[in-house]
């Protein structure tokens, strides 16, 4: 009867970001020592999340016409440098890795709260505990 609530669709792709992000963090500290390695990270996901809704027409449900539901797909881009370059032409620095870190954690716990509260309203509203 009920399609998933916008609300629970947001908090799985804020967590299905945050986790996509932390894997490019994971794969720059890998790489710390590679030689010409250059850092990458994902766009903020409210960029991402308002480039995927600035294409006009939405689809929220399978009966309806217009743009096709597609999943959203997180890349990884090569993150300008900031600072000098490595002697050996690698771009990453641990201390930005580990701050870029305890975003994507703030980011992954906001989008569990988001969905923990959400589903706690729904038992509410069904009378449920």
């Amino acid at each position: 009867m009920f399609e998933k609530p916008e609300v629970l669709t947001l908090a799985s792709s804020l967590a299905a970001h945050a986790a996509e992000r932390q894997s490019a963090i994971a794969r720059n500290v890998a790489n710390a020592d590679t030689p010409g390695y250059r850092a990458q990270d994902l766009p903020d996901f409210a960029e991402s999340y308002r480039a995927q809704e600035a294409g006009g027409m939405r689809r929220t449900r399978a009966g309806h016409l217009g743009a096709p539901v597609t999943p959203q797909n997180y890349t990884a881009v090569e993150r300008p440098h900031q600072g000098a370059l490595s002697p050996n032409g690698n771009s990453v620095s641990l201390e930005t890795e580990m701050v870029k870190a305890a975003d994507v954690r703030r980011d992954h716990d906001m989008a569990l709260a988001i969905y923990g509260k959400s589903l706690a309203i729904l038992r509410a509203s069904l009378g449920r505990r």
